[in-house]
């Protein structure tokens, strides 16, 4: 397939979300950029979060990492369905009884300013870096297979989509993106399964054949049973719960959209909803990494794991429909978690960080600053994905549960001391007890597995016999972001007092 063919494609996709775009963000506010003025429909939410959860990072890095890895992503997303049970029947009810636009004003109510700044603060650092690193993980495919061949440089392609999501974010926010995560996660689960059928035709096999060979091969299993192993299914599946409580309910991006949503009952039908549905679509995931090992075995294909699926979907052997499928599914994978990033990130700054809604300044003024910190967001965006080029790491997916683990456990500690007692902190050490947390957390998991830390920053820390006589070949797997939660939690009660909970009277 010409390079020149698959980049017409992706113009044209780009043209149809620019049209609605331009259809849904017509005479949008400052509450429709943030909260969609609370009208979205739950189903077209559920639908559309199906796609930013996934993002290009699964597309990609998922079906890669069943050659070292199996199945045993399916633990995490098994944690996942109990963290989204969670998020429903705990922090949906919390949201909305407070009425908040940004999540994170829950803890100016409960426990001050500091605290409410602390939450802004990691959420934008995880969203910032985990958005990017997706962003650079599908830019590079595009590059490979497309632009390189067009002569067009890597800064070049990733400048010019951060300006298209610009264009089709910055008027409507999160009220257009209801809409455009819609059309991409349509784009992205069409692809998924046309890839399937492509590649099980091509082989001969129908699902049934080929989930017996895959388990001839031992590439569909799910459970780990060697406790010491970073994918041990209890380290996995306890992880997972506390990624997605932590990556989808207290992060605003998520919620973000999840509280636009009328009224508490659909959008919890919402969340469950989606919650299962994402199950399914993380084992066709799964399962397309298994029969694109078996297709690579089969034509002596050797290529890094993230190269996978691209390089078998855009070969010769295949129809140039295929390529185009894939491209259209990949670009689809990749917006639903960029655009909702660069707009959840405008919002936190806007209201958590500027107080937007403590301003008495006008609509105008506000909107024209909320444009500046929107475009200020996609510059450093750029910068990112430039720092991501220079570093060239493979397998994003294992980068980002790492990082989310570090970042987010200090708001897994905080909302969950909120939540679980009527204590005080103090407002002024709450930052010290938050930054130590994760420098704990990520001390600790360096000791348990040095080796990943070594690929990761090409050093060389010589800690393997220090790490043996300590952890004994335990590995951290997931489970680093409940331990980062602990420490919060244990370092916020040291600086608590018996007081009842200044919280507002309507949490009573």
């Amino acid at each position: 397939m010409s390079s020149a063919v698959l980049f017409s494609f992706v113009i044209g996709y780009f043209a149809l979300l620019l049209l609605v775009a331009w259809f849904t963000g017509r005479g949008s506010t400052n509450h429709d950029f943030f909260i969609g003025n609370k009208n979205s429909n739950w189903m077209l939410v559920a639908f559309g979060m199906i796609g930013t959860s996934l993002s290009g990072v699964t597309f990609v890095s998922v079906p890669g990492g069943v050659g070292s890895s199996n199945f045993y992503y399916f633990q995490i997303v098994i944690g996942y369905l109990i963290g989204y049970t969670v998020i429903a029947l705990v922090l949906l009810p919390l949201y909305y009884k407070l009425n908040l636009t940004s999540i994170y004003t829950y803890l100016e109510e409960r426990f001050g300013t500091q605290a409410h700044k602390i939450g802004a603060f990691f959420f934008i650092i995880s969203r910032l870096v985990g958005a990017t690193a997706r962003l650079y993980l599908v830019v590079s495919v595009l590059q490979t297979f497309i632009f390189d061949d067009l002569g067009i440089p890597f800064f070049i392609t990733s400048l010019v989509i951060l300006i298209l999501i610009l264009l089709y974010t910055f008027e409507g926010g999160v009220k257009t993106i209801i809409y455009t995560d819609t059309l991409q996660t349509t784009g992205m689960l069409l692809g998924l399964v046309v890839c399937i059928i492509v590649i099980l035709n091509n082989m001969n096999l129908d699902f049934s054949n080929a989930l017996s060979l895959l388990n001839k091969k031992g590439y569909s299993n799910i459970f780990n049973t060697d406790y010491k192993a970073g994918s041990f299914y209890l380290k996995h599946i306890i992880g997972g719960a506390f990624i997605a409580i932590s990556m989808t309910g207290l992060d605003q991006e998520m919620m973000q959209k999840n509280i636009s949503v009328k009224t508490i009952k659909d959008s919890q039908k919402n969340m469950l909803t989606f919650s299962i549905v994402l199950v399914v679509v993380n084992f066709l995931f799964l399962f397309l990494g298994g029969i694109l090992y078996l297709y690579a075995e089969q034509n002596q294909i050797k290529v890094a794991p993230d190269d996978l699926f691209p390089t078998i979907a855009l070969s010769n052997t295949f129809s140039g429909a295929v390529g185009i499928i894939f491209i259209i599914a990949l670009i689809s994978a990749l917006f639903p978690s960029v655009d909702g990033a660069i707009t959840s990130i405008t919002s936190c700054f806007c209201i958590d960080i500027l107080n937007f809604n403590k301003q008495t300044i006008s609509d105008v003024e506000k909107k024209k600053k909320r444009l500046n910190v929107h475009f200020t967001f996609a510059f450093i965006f750029f910068l990112m994905v430039l720092i991501f080029k220079a570093i060239n790491d493979k397998l994003i997916i294992d980068f980002i549960l790492k990082f989310a683990g570090i970042t987010y456990g200090p708001l897994l500690g905080l909302f969950s001391f909120g939540i679980l007692t009527k204590r005080n902190i103090k407002n002024k050490s709450v930052w010290l007890i938050c930054l130590i947390a994760p420098i704990l957390s990520t001390l600790i998991d360096l000791l348990s597995n040095p080796t990943w830390y070594e690929k990761k920053l090409h050093i060389q820390l010589n800690l393997n016999d220090v790490s043996n006589s300590i952890f004994n070949g335990y590995v951290i797997g997931q489970e680093l972001i409940l331990i980062n939660g602990i420490i919060t939690f244990v370092g916020l009660w040291l600086i608590s007092s018996k007081n009842n909970s200044t919280l507002k009277s309507k949490l009573a």
